[in-house]
């Protein structure tokens, strides 16, 4: 597996990466909200194409994909991780893994100072995030509470008071 940004000859790979990972066996033929969310992101202004990831097979066939987006902590840019998709096929094979190392190794090297999203604090925790709280980041929607996590970047500074706050996605986010 080699893990790699996104070029354009990838895109469509994406989308139907991100659909199948996120279909719901109840309503076949929807298009899950995160493939959907994906088409937005990449026409606004949070899009960060080189946090646009995707991890390969063997034969070179995209088998997952990796976002960061831009977000804001009270004005103070940030990444926002996600959507993760790993293709069902290649799941369970540490695809989701290398993504999201790969994703936080790039974002630290572009000096951003965190990252930022909402997941199983379970499964995130072993990437270094913690409990969004911890670091005075607040979730706009109070019901996420302990999914909103953090993981602090070399250029975090724990004493900087505009990295604390209230959390916001790039505008897409907020139409799911």
């Amino acid at each position: 597996m080699i893990v790699r940004r996104e070029t354009p000859a990838d895109i469509d790979a994406v989308h139907r990466v991100t659909a199948a990972a996120f279909a719901k066996p109840d309503r076949p033929g929807e298009t899950p909200f995160e493939d959907t969310l994906l088409r937005e992101l990449r026409g606004c202004d949070g899009w960060m194409p080189a946090l646009s990831l995707v991890a390969t097979g063997p034969d070179g066939q995209v088998v997952g994909h990796v976002l960061g987006s831009r977000g804001h902590v009270e004005g103070a840019p940030v990444v926002a991780v996600g959507p993760v998709s790993v293709h069902p096929a290649h799941q369970r094979r540490g695809v989701g893994l290398a993504l999201v190392h790969t994703l936080l190794g790039a974002a630290d090297a572009m000096g951003e100072p965190m990252a930022v999203l909402v997941g199983s604090p379970v499964y995130y925790s072993r990437f270094g995030f913690r409990p969004a709280a911890e670091y005075g980041v607040v979730p706009p929607v109070p019901e996420w509470g302990v999914f909103l996590q953090v993981r602090a970047l070399s250029a975090y500074d724990p004493g900087d008071p505009g990295l604390r706050g209230a959390f916001a996605y790039a505008d897409p986010f907020n139409r799911g």
